[in-house]
C-alpha cells in the first residue's frame, strides 16, 4: 500500500492570489495626513463678535477688564472681575429662565486676552479667577491670530 500524499498545489495557489492582492491593497491606503490650515483674513475682512462673548483683557499695567469695561480688578486682586463675571452670568441665566428656556444652556464662555510679556504665573492667577466666578470653559486668546 501507498502512503497517503497530501496535494499542495491548491493551497500554494490560494496563497499566491492573497499576496497578489495583498500587493495591490496595500500602496491603495493614504500615505499623507493633510490638514486644511485657514487663510490670513484680508486687511479689509471685518469679523463680527458675537455679543454674548466675554473677554477678560489683561492690561500692561496687570489691571483687568471685562469686553469694553476698564479697570475691574487686577491680577493681584481679581475680586471685582469674580464678582462681575458671576454678576453677568446670573444676568444671563435669569433672561434664560424668563424665555422660558434651558438655564443650564446659559452662555458662560470667557476668553482671556493676555500681553506676550506677562508672566505664566500672572496668567495662572486670571484664569483661577475666572473659574472661580463659574465661567465653563475657558479659552485664551493669542495676539496676531
Amino acid at each position: 500500500m501507498t502512503k497517503p500524499v497530501i496535494n499542495v498545489t491548491p493551497l500554494i495557489d490560494v496563497l499566491l492570489v492573497l499576496l497578489i492582492i495583498f500587493m495591490v491593497v496595500t500602496p491603495m491606503k493614504p500615505a499623507a495626513f493633510k490638514a486644511k490650515i485657514p487663510k490670513m483674513p484680508a486687511k479689509n475682512d471685518i469679523v463680527s463678535v458675537h455679543p454674548d462673548t466675554l473677554v477678560v483683557i489683561v492690561s500692561e499695567d496687570r489691571s483687568l477688564g471685562i469686553n469694553h469695561e476698564k479697570s475691574v480688578g487686577t491680577v493681584d486682586d481679581p475680586q471685582k472681575t469674580i464678582r462681575r463675571l458671576a454678576e453677568i452670568f446670573s444676568m444671563r441665566r435669569q433672561s434664560y429662565i424668563a424665555a422660558a428656556m434651558d438655564e443650564a444652556n446659559a452662555p458662560q464662555t470667557v476668553f482671556i486676552k493676555a500681553p506676550r510679556g506677562l508672566n505664566y504665573g500672572s496668567v495662572a492667577k486670571v484664569v483661577d479667577a475666572v473659574k472661580a466666578s463659574g465661567a465653563d470653559p475657558i479659552s485664551l486668546q493669542i495676539d496676531g491670530l
